[in-house]
């Protein structure tokens, strides 16, 4: 009952934060202003969007797929990310996406270890993309960051997240409890796989690319012609920020980070708002899908 109610305060503190920070950037840009702008977004710009995010649902279940035993069908595992997709999108911070896939696989096999640590791994290998890139995007547009709290924000991320790499697989804490018992021989295993991890991160890689692709597109559909270099020295620094445990699923630091960012390039607060909310909408809209995917399983 205690866990409830402390899981209960956080999502009320992360729900504070994120509503705190969404006010600040929309008293700055002016709320009527960014509805204008994303009502101007083509259709095609936007139909493009939704369809590149739904494969990169695609593109992630396969790589799932292959932290999983041959036996799995890969269909049934792109079902399972599409739903898991609906979830985080639409219920973040009260039912996780990785705690549905979790639920289904678990469901498939009965292997509740194998289920928790193959979609564990899955997320992780893509925090390793994002951290990679992260730091690329850091070190190329350092000139941009310096001298803004992103300067030592993000390296900070990283180091964070190297630290808790190292006491999670260095140390193996909890190894004597059999579910993480188990966790970690499974880590061990692929560990001296490096032909599928060196698939994963390629996959990873590709996700990250195609997120920031979907950005473009939706930016180019709010009439904005930006050099696509910018998207891919800013996005992934605002990924990586947003992934920071203190918001609901990154909302209001993401579109802080749009402002500021963007607006170094001249982009003023109510355009960068906008392509922040126009992007989010379209991950929503391809988020519909899983919706579907669930009533369909259930049936």
């Amino acid at each position: 009952m205690a866990h409830k109610k402390e899981k209960i305060a956080l999502f009320i503190i992360k729900l504070l934060i994120s509503a705190s920070l969404l006010y600040l950037v929309l008293s700055k840009a002016g709320i009527n202003n960014v509805l204008s702008i994303i009502k101007t977004i083509t259709p095609v710009a936007f139909a493009s969007a939704i369809l590149i995010h739904i494969f990169s649902q695609y593109v992630s279940s396969i790589r799932w797929r292959l932290l999983l035993p041959e036996e799995f069908r890969g269909k049934r595992l792109f079902s399972f990310y599409l739903i898991g997709s609906f979830f985080n999108t639409f219920l973040p911070g009260i039912i996780g996406g990785d705690a549905v896939k979790t639920y289904y696989l678990y469901k498939e096999t009965n292997k509740g270890s194998l289920s928790l640590a193959s979609v564990f791994m899955d997320r992780y290998i893509g925090f390793i993309s994002l951290m990679i890139m992260g730091l690329v995007a850091f070190i190329l547009g350092f000139g941009y960051v310096k001298g803004t709290i992103i300067e030592w924000l993000l390296p900070s991320i990283i180091l964070l997240f190297l630290l808790a790499s190292l006491v999670i697989f260095g140390l193996r804490l909890g190894k004597r409890i059999k579910m993480l018992f188990e966790f970690y021989e499974y880590f061990h295993a692929y560990r001296n796989q490096g032909d599928v991890i060196a698939k994963t991160l390629l996959l990873s890689f590709i996700i990250q690319v195609l997120s920031t692709l979907s950005l473009y597109v939706v930016t180019l559909g709010l009439g904005q012609r930006i050099s696509p270099l910018y998207f891919f020295i800013f996005f992934p620094i605002i990924t990586t920020i947003s992934t920071l445990p203190i918001s609901i699923s990154g909302i209001g630091i993401r579109e802080g980070l749009f402002v500021l960012l963007f607006g170094l390039l001249g982009i003023k607060p109510e355009m960068a708002t906008a392509m922040a909310f126009a992007w989010f909408l379209s991950i929503a809209s391809g988020g519909l899908a899983g919706l579907f995917e669930y009533l369909r399983l259930k049936r």
